[in-house]
């Protein structure tokens, strides 16, 4: 003879565990994948890709660098170099926004390499030997890997490389 079986009341169980499967259900429910993105219409004619260089507003904002790069370095040389500071951290978004595109123009490269130089001495003048280095050692990469070479851009190579080992000159100080 076998023993009887022992039951849990169900419906107690139920009243538990019922909450726990909806929310659960709830929770997966919500974390379903994206639906697909709709597909993009095909245009009948192909439209060359626009060139962001090529806008007027591009250059213009190469030349607003130039001349936020040329008011900082008066600071620096009059000794304001907080005035300097703010000036330089501020042309930090117009930096970004020129070297966003995919290939950037040699005068905007210039700019943004004037500024890295710029931000490169202030942090040397500060004794951030460190994040003066990691500044000035982007101008150098951004050189050697110009294409064409030309004689300014060896110029602008070789200039970097002298801030870099002038920093590591201070550093081992």
């Amino acid at each position: 003879m076998t023993a009887p079986c022992r039951r849990f009341p169900v419906s107690g169980y139920a009243e538990i565990v019922r909450p726990i499967i909806l929310l659960t259900a709830a929770l997966l429910t919500a974390c379903s994948a994206a639906p697909p993105a709709p597909a993009p219409v095909q245009q009948s004619t192909a439209s060359p890709p626009v060139d962001p260089t090529a806008d007027p507003l591009y250059a213009q904002s190469v030349q607003e660098l130039d001349a936020l790069n040329q008011q900082a370095r008066t600071l620096l040389t009059a000794g304001k170099s907080d005035q300097a500071s703010a000036v330089i951290t501020n042309s930090e978004p117009l930096e970004n926004r020129l070297l966003s595109v995919p290939r950037p123009t040699l005068p905007a490269m210039e700019a943004a390499s004037d500024r890295d130089e710029l931000y490169g001495r202030m942090l040397m003048s500060n004794r951030n030997y460190g994040w003066a280095r990691m500044t000035l050692q982007k101008n150098v990469i951004r050189w050697k890997n110009w294409k064409p070479q030309t004689e300014e851009t060896a110029r602008r190579l070789q200039a970097a490389q002298s801030a870099v080992a002038e920093c590591d000159s201070k550093m081992s100080q």
